[in-house]
């Protein structure tokens, strides 16, 4: 029955540290950075498939652009 004492005293304490250090979370200046490398990633491969599908268009014989 000790062990069951030591154990229950153990986290009830650990529990209430917990809720006193609470998590302040993350800035949000890295997140922006992340999310602003993202977009600069997606424009390169847009952009770099748009290339090539304009080149594979341009390379077809007798190409006509749509009306």
């Amino acid at each position: 029955m000790p062990i069951l004492s030591y154990l229950h005293v153990v986290l009830t304490t650990r529990l209430a540290e917990l809720r006193r250090d609470g998590e302040r979370g993350d800035s949000p200046v890295p997140t922006a950075v992340i999310i602003a490398g993202l977009v600069v990633v997606a424009m390169a491969v847009t952009t770099l498939a748009l290339a090539k599908a304009n080149n594979w268009m341009n390379g077809i014989p007798d190409h006509t652009d749509p009306k």
